[in-house]
Parts: C-alpha cells; structure tokens; sequence
C-alpha cells in the first residue's frame, strides 16, 4: 500500500466539527503550551544566528541594505517598532563580532549551532504530537543528523524569503501597468496578491515542517491539509496580535525587557498555531486511514494506553 491510499472512510464536510473538536482534545493533552515555550526560549536563543545565516544568504543576491530594510519591515509589520528595532540591534551586534581566526570558526560553529536550536526542538515537540521517539541507541548519530536537518530548514527559510522578495519586487514593478488598465482596483489587487504570497511561503513552510523534520514517514496529500490549516490560522492571528500589540502594548509592563516579551510571546503563538496544525494532520490520517510510520531510526511510544500504530492500515 502506497501512502496515497488509505483504508478509512472518505471525508466528508460534515465531518469537520468533529475533526476540529479531536484536534483540540488531543491538542490540549500534548500540553502544547510548555512545548510553544521551550521553543519560544529557544527561538531567541537562535535568532542572532538565524539572522546573520539568513542575512548572509539573502545579500548573496540583494544589497546589505534592502535586505536589512525588508527584515526590518516584516518584522515590524507583526511585532512592532520596539520588537524590530531589538531585533535589528541584535542582528548588528551578531554581524560586528570580529576577532581571531580561532574565535570567528568557534564564533561560526555558535551561530550554525544556535541556528538549529529551534527547529531542533521543534522536531521534539512534533514527535510527541505523533506519538514517536528515536531509538536510544542511535542517539548521538541521530543528534548530528538532526542538526544538520535543522541547518537545512534555515537555508529554506532563507529561499523562501528570497522567492517572496523576488515576487514582491516583480509585483511592484507591475503596479503602474496593472494600474493603467484597473486604476480603482489596483490597490486591492496588489493587497490580495500580497496576501497570497505570504500564506504559500507559510504553507510551504509548514509543509516542508511537517514532511521533514518529525521521525515520521507521511504522504504529501495529509502534510498539505495541515499545513494549509495551520497557514490560516496563522494568518488570522497575525493580524489578531498585530492589533493586540498596538493597542494593548503587553511589554510595556516589562520595561527594557518589553521587546523579548513581544517576540516570546509571538513565537509561542507561532508554535501553538504549528502544533495545532501538526495535531490536525494526525488526526486527520488516524481517522480515514492514510499511512503513518515511524522512520527506521524510530519507533511509535504510547498514549493513553493506546498505540497509535495499532490505528495503522
């Protein structure tokens, strides 16, 4: 049997209030808030890496400066002008590390390190979603694979970016002549366009997630429903919390260490959104059948006394 195929009953529209309402409970039994912050913690812990990675990657093809000034923006389009601006004094304090061959490889060696610390979290919190762990005597092995795994999402993080400054430019450049043709619905289309770009980066994203980084063996068609759930949401609450943000000023009660608040507080909304997302898929092939199984490096644990293998075709 192919992993497209499956043995369970087909879906069904009416089927979603129920599909939602399992998801939930089996979300809120994985405990998905301490997992968002342990990821959270170790988001910030990996940003001046992933950053200067990332910024690396992108100037390859950009100038410094319009590529710091597109992060800059993103940034700040979701957490705000005190969350970007940390951010961005972060960034520079990761690029301006200067020193002795010795401490730049040792200071490389950190960031590529760091770098991989949330996505390799990220893959614990997703195996326990799926109810998998890695066979303990392969344990060494499987960290440096999976730090390398890691590594790769960073690197796709910085494609992804550059596909949507690359579209983004193009559609820019296209506003005039669309403009010309549609002068009183230019604006709403460059809106919709832009909306669209960023739910298939975060879709793609998510997917990529899903397939990749937990110790599972997943078909393509059940990663794309829940990553175009997960997708969503995030978008919903992207603008929830850009609201939220402005209006309520959470860090502010914090004082200096307001910022880092805002952007915990993101990330742990982010990773609740993906686990959700990730709690979705598996209950989604759990309940029509599609086939899930753990790599040769893993094995299914149990939960509540039932083996999630046992559910398989």
């Amino acid at each position: 049997m192919t992993q497209s195929e499956h043995t369970g009953k087909s879906f069904s529209l009416r089927d979603i209030p129920s599909l939602i309402k399992e998801t939930v409970i089996s979300w809120d039994k994985d405990d998905p808030w301490r997992l968002s912050a342990v990821v959270a913690y170790y988001a910030i812990l990996s940003l001046p890496g992933l950053l200067v990675i990332i910024f690396n990657m992108l100037t390859y093809f950009w100038g410094a400066d319009i590529v710091e000034g597109q992060i800059y923006d993103e940034i700040e389009a979701a957490m705000g002008t005190s969350a970007a601006k940390t951010v961005q004094s972060i960034f520079e304090g990761a690029l301006e590390a200067e020193g002795s061959l010795i401490s730049t490889l040792i200071g490389i060696g950190a960031l590529v390190f760091g770098a991989t610390a949330v996505f390799y979290h990220l893959q614990i919190s997703l195996n326990k979603v799926w109810e998998v762990k890695s066979v303990p005597k392969q344990g060494f092995l499987r960290y440096i694979i999976d730090r390398t795994r890691s590594f790769g999402f960073v690197l796709i993080i910085g494609f992804l970016l550059l596909t949507s400054f690359v579209v983004s430019i193009l559609l820019s450049a296209m506003q005039d002549y669309i403009a010309v043709w549609f002068p009183e619905l230019s604006l709403y289309l460059m809106q919709v366009a832009n909306i669209a770009i960023s739910l298939a980066v975060i879709t793609i994203l998510f997917a990529l997630i899903f397939k990749y980084l937990p110790d599972i063996i997943i078909g393509w068609r059940n990663v794309w429903i829940g990553a175009f759930i997960s997708s969503f949401l995030f978008a919903i609450g992207k603008e929830v919390l850009t609201i939220y943000f402005r209006e309520a000023s959470p860090g502010s009660v914090y004082g200096a260490a307001g910022s880092i608040i805002i952007i915990l507080l993101w990330v742990t909304y982010s990773c609740l959104i993906l686990l959700f997302g990730a709690e979705f898929t598996w209950v989604y092939s759990r309940r029509y059948g599609y086939k899930i199984q753990p790599k040769s490096h893993a094995k299914f644990i149990y939960q509540d006394g039932v083996a999630f293998k046992s559910n398989q075709p």
